[in-house]
């Protein structure tokens, strides 16, 4: 037994030894660490797709406090890592900073910088831009972004209450989808956002209003009116009508001189099932349907028959036309 006890005891004691042996050079390893100096740094920036609203030198500017600070020959311990960290990203074009050394004392710095996702001007005429996050971006001198443009927007005000965030979010998807899709970057020139919160475009070509409402169902509209641009506005011509409403489902509806037209769309091409597609010429009349224009909800169909716009005056364009609805 007391054999046993003396080993355990010896084992015990050669452990501590070993233990303190590690701490020792531990702290003399940190405390050598300390007494290093910077040999140099190496800036990396990140993010922001090909705008690169900050460069190497904008983050040098803070890095030595443009230029009252010493990076190279600085004693490691000097340096404050994050309270370094802190002040990169107090700049709002950069989102995230990473600082640390390398086992050669060299500085690194890696920046990931904000990405833009829309340009906004407000009632007033202000103007900034908005990150993934919708967090609000100064413009800048060193270039302008080809982003999608909203105006109008109702208050210059950082802190939104709940329609206004519901709007800016809005923008949000919507400038997300046109950057991926670049028929409508080049034929949208801006949006322009009405007193009741919704959308109107202004084309690059046509002359022409497309009104298309709230954000729900951007896709769909958006692809409503792709439609409409190939199978009516490529035969008809651009500047046919002054306003073209995409908001409702299933249809699009065109205003041209004083009266409102039903634009054909293919709904087999859309979200909803088709409906009857033969020429209403080849259809059966049904006793007792009614003459009225159906509600907005409902889908149209062109008939073939020629319309009178005036006296003397034939319009040989297929179109369903109804008096001009005062949804506008």
């Amino acid at each position: 037994m007391a054999k046993v006890n003396k080993k355990k005891i010896l084992l015990f004691l050669l452990w501590s030894v070993i233990g303190t042996v590690v701490v020792v050079l531990s702290v003399k390893a940190m405390s050598i660490q300390k007494e290093k100096t910077c040999s140099g740094y190496t800036i990396r920036i990140v993010g922001g797709g090909d705008h690169f609203f900050i460069d190497k030198n904008d983050v040098l500017a803070i890095l030595n406090n443009n230029g009252s600070k010493v990076i190279r020959g600085r004693s490691l311990k000097s340096f404050d890592l994050r309270a370094m960290e802190n002040q990169m990203e107090n700049n709002p074009w950069i989102r995230d900073a990473q600082l640390f050394f390398d086992n050669n004392g060299q500085l690194n710095v890696l920046i990931t910088e904000a990405e833009p996702i829309a340009r906004i001007f407000t009632v007033t005429g202000n103007s900034f831009y908005i990150d993934t996050a919708m967090k609000r971006l100064p413009l800048s001198a060193k270039l302008s972004a080809r982003l999608p443009v909203f105006t109008g927007f109702p208050t210059d005000k950082t802190r939104l209450n709940t329609a206004d965030s519901t709007l800016m979010a809005d923008i949000r998807t919507m400038s997300r989808f046109m950057q991926k899709e670049p028929l409508w970057m080049a034929q949208i020139a801006q949006v322009d956002i009405t007193p009741d919160r919704k959308f109107e475009m202004m084309p690059t070509i046509g002359r022409h209003v497309i009104e298309f409402g709230n954000g729900q169902d951007f896709e769909k509209k958006f692809r409503r009116l792709l439609i409409f641009y190939k199978d009516v506005l490529s035969k008809t011509g651009m500047d046919t009508y002054s306003r073209i409403n995409v908001q409702f489902n299933r249809q699009v509806i065109g205003v041209r001189g004083g009266r409102t037209a039903v634009a054909p769309i293919p709904i087999a091409n859309t979200e909803k099932p088709p409906i009857d597609s033969r020429p209403a010429a080849n259809r059966k009349n049904q006793s007792g349907a009614k003459k009225n224009p159906p509600s907005k909800s409902q889908s149209y169909e062109t008939p073939t028959k020629q319309l009178n716009n005036k006296a003397g005056s034939t319009d040989t364009k297929p179109k369903a036309v109804m008096p001009k609805r005062n949804s506008h």
